[in-house]
């Protein structure tokens, strides 16, 4: 739903330094004209935001920030291919659709992109040892990557965006939600209906903050798991592992 995509949005502007703790949003009706949504839309989204605990209303004066995400920063992001290659077995990405196609108003955005820019589309299905590990649908805008083809994406997304795009990968936003995979979602990923998996947004932007990518990824949690160890302030770096059960 397009509300969710902008609370998204908007959760993802909280945790950069566009806003600061205790400053106000700016008002509904400045924010639905932003996003070309009716007011009653983005108040929805509003309440996602109040409900994740991340802003909260002052009756007669606005929406405030209560506190930001928690979004680290990661310099060199390994992604799916590489982090697999710790494992023994075959590692496969299977694109099962790769298009161009207008940028949605909420895929637009995502992107900072103007709605009906072109993007390329793509779902690809990453397995390990033919188990279906992690379903991936991805949007990168077309002006950035007029190139891009089925073979780069059956590899590593991002060798291809750092070392044929020469594109210096800045960092990534990530939220994490449980959810219950729907009947496709399922099917694809050969588990049952109805089985609790992990839902990651993922927007990765460069060292020219534009943003390069958006993923949406569903991870079957009961062969795969992502832990993050995050060290105190003076460290240089935070460790990302991905475990295949």
């Amino acid at each position: 739903m397009i509300y969710k995509s902008i609370a998204n949005t908007l959760r993802i502007r909280i945790g950069t330094g566009e806003y600061a703790v205790g400053s106000a949003l700016p008002g509904e009706n400045k924010l639905a004209e932003e996003f070309g949504v009716a007011r009653t839309t983005m108040r929805k989204a509003i309440v996602q935001l109040i409900d994740a605990g991340l802003v909260f209303r002052k009756s007669g004066c606005g929406t405030f920030i209560l506190h930001k995400n928690v979004y680290p920063d990661t310099k060199n992001l390994a992604g799916f291919f590489k982090a697999m290659k710790a494992f023994s077995g075959k590692i496969i990405s299977q694109v099962l659709i790769f298009q161009i196609q207008p940028a949605t108003a909420a895929i637009a955005a995502q992107l900072e992109i103007a709605p009906g820019d072109t993007v390329f589309y793509s779902r690809r299905m990453r397995s390990v040892n033919n188990t279906p590990l992690m379903l991936e649908d991805s949007y990168m805008p077309a002006h950035l990557f007029r190139n891009l083809s089925v073979s780069h994406l059956e590899g590593s997304k991002f060798h291809y965006i750092e070392n044929e795009c020469h594109i210096e990968i800045s960092g990534n936003y990530e939220c994490l939600t449980p959810v219950l995979v729907e009947p496709e979602v399922a099917m694809l990923l050969n588990i049952k209906e109805n089985t609790p998996i992990l839902c990651i947004t993922s927007l990765t932007y460069s060292k020219q903050n534009e943003f390069v990518n958006y993923s949406v990824m569903y991870r079957n949690t009961s062969e795969y798991r992502l832990d993050h160890y995050i060290q105190t302030r003076s460290a240089t770096h935070l460790v990302d592992k991905e475990v295949f059960r």
